[in-house]
């Protein structure tokens, strides 16, 4: 579990920075996660990005990592991003994100099902995390209550983690990339786009909206 928690913890100090500037990010996946020289992220695609004050209504985002609220179109804020940590620290962990199927509707019929199934991967921390992270219930959800990120940081999953040494790239990396040159296209696997990412709707008459509300 060290490994998650070194990539994972990353995430959640760039999105408390996000976040402290009232700035959603609301596109999180490994997809826009890369990793340095150094062996630390880098989070890239800010076309999901948007300042708010208190909450939005644009539905965006891609299906698997898509909190309930975006889905039933009630409005939303900083909340989602912390559900989509509990997608990623899931799939860092497995392999496959929680709420994985086929058809997009069939994926968003299980994110608001909210029905999570956990392997042998999983210790009784991971699990407890992830099950904080992905609640259905805003108001309860880790990340969203009064004490803000500092929850998630001092979950029990965190317990042998620095924090601080984290921020300042003082923990070693296991794995470092390497770098012959400035070519780093070669590094990367290429895979035909299929994530039907959803931009927005613009209105009511839209399949997606009618098929929940």
């Amino acid at each position: 579990m060290e490994k998650s928690q070194f990539y994972i913890g990353q995430v959640i100090i760039a999105l408390e920075y996000f976040h402290n500037h009232n700035i959603i990010y609301r596109n999180l996946k490994p997809e826009n996660i890369l990793i340095n020289k150094n062996g630390y992220i880098k989070i890239t695609d800010f076309e999901l990005v948007k300042k708010i004050e208190d909450r939005t209504y644009t539905l965006c985002g891609t299906p698997g990592y898509m909190a309930p609220e975006i889905i039933l179109n009630t409005g939303y804020g900083m909340g989602v991003d912390w559900w989509t940590v509990g997608i990623l620290l899931y799939e860092m962990i497995c392999g496959v994100d929680p709420f994985d199927d086929d058809s997009p509707m069939k994926i968003y019929e299980n994110i608001l099902e909210g029905k999570i199934k956990f392997s042998s991967d999983f210790d009784d921390k991971s699990k407890s995390l992830i099950k904080h992270l992905l609640e259905r219930d805003v108001s309860k959800r880790y990340g969203n209550l009064k004490y803000g990120v500092e929850d998630i940081k001092n979950h029990e999953f965190f317990n042998n983690l620095n924090w601080d040494k984290l921020l300042n790239q003082e923990i070693p990396a296991e794995f470092i990339p390497i770098i012959k040159d400035n070519n780093i296209l070669k590094y990367y696997d290429f895979y035909p786009d299929n994530d039907e990412k959803v931009e927005s709707v613009e209105n009511e008459e839209d399949p997606f909206y009618n098929k929940f509300n």
